[in-house]
Formats: structure tokens, sequence, C-alpha cells
């Protein structure tokens, strides 16, 4: 038996399952075709990630923000382009650490590699941050006043992180 298959056997045939994360005790109630957490445990999208810090943030923000159809297509640029910076930074980092390791791995120690490595992810840093603020002023003239005051609360409540 394939062993992804076995929380979903048991759920159908011994009722509630308990699955064990690390040392806490979640418990799933079935609602539908799919599991979700009971109410205690129910913080949005906790268990995800993603580019905005949720797991679906299109949909999420689309419902929240109550966003009309043009503003969720802009939403949605806005958001892709976020993830592919998210997905070069990435790239940049594992060429650092990949530098980094170089500058280890020969008999001396050699700094201008290091630096270099350092360099990378100096560059990468400020290119992701370029990204997020003309992203977060896209969002700004995309939302009206009412939905730029949801988004803030979003922020500070730390339901969704930038």
């Amino acid at each position: 038996m394939y062993p992804g298959f076995i929380p979903h056997w048991k759920r159908s045939h011994c009722g509630e399952a308990r699955v064990w994360v690390g040392a806490s005790e979640r418990r799933f109630a079935r609602e539908g075709w799919g599991y979700r957490a009971t109410e205690e445990e129910d913080a949005p999208f906790s268990s995800g990630g993603g580019s905005f810090g949720v797991r679906r943030p299109l949909r999420f923000l689309a419902y929240k923000l109550d966003l009309a159809e043009a503003q969720v297509a802009e939403l949605a640029r806005i958001l892709d382009e976020i993830k592919t910076e998210r997905a070069q930074a990435a790239v940049d980092h594992r060429r650092a650490i990949s530098v980094f390791a170089e500058a280890i791995e020969s008999a001396g120690f050699d700094e201008a590699k290091a630096d270099a490595g350092a360099s990378i992810r100096v560059q990468s840093a400020d290119k992701l941050r370029g990204a997020v603020v003309k992203a977060l002023g896209r969002l700004h003239q995309v939302l009206d006043e009412d939905q730029r005051k949801k988004l803030a609360y979003l922020i500070r409540t730390g339901t969704l992180s930038i």
C-alpha cells in the first residue's frame, strides 16, 4: 500500500484520525472530499507558503478584498512578477553557496571568491527589494481606499506576509 494513502484509509475506516505533527496533535474533521483542521487550529493558510506568505495569494486576496475582475487580472500579473523574482533570488542563493564552497575547498582560503559570493547575495537582495517595492506601488494603484485599508490590516496582523 502506498504510504500516502494510509491516513486516508484510517479516516474512512476508523472515523476521526489523529495525525502527529512534531509534538502537537491535530484532529481533522471530514468536510466534503477534503479534510481541514478543526476550529482551534483554523489559522488562515497557516501551513502554506507562497509568494505573499499564503498558499493561494490570488484567490485569498480576491476574496478578502472583494476585487473586481480587472483588479484580479492585474493582481495576477503583479504576483507572477514577484514569484519570478523570488525564484531568481533562490537560484542566486544556490549560486552564492556554490561559490562559498569553492572558496573553502581550496588549500588556502580564497577571499576573492568568498567576496564574489557575498556580492551575489547582496545584488540578489537588492533586485528582490526593488521588485517588491515596485509591486507594492502597482498594488496601491490597483486598489481603492477601502481595499488598501483591508490589505494593510492583513499585513499588520500577520495573516499576509510580504
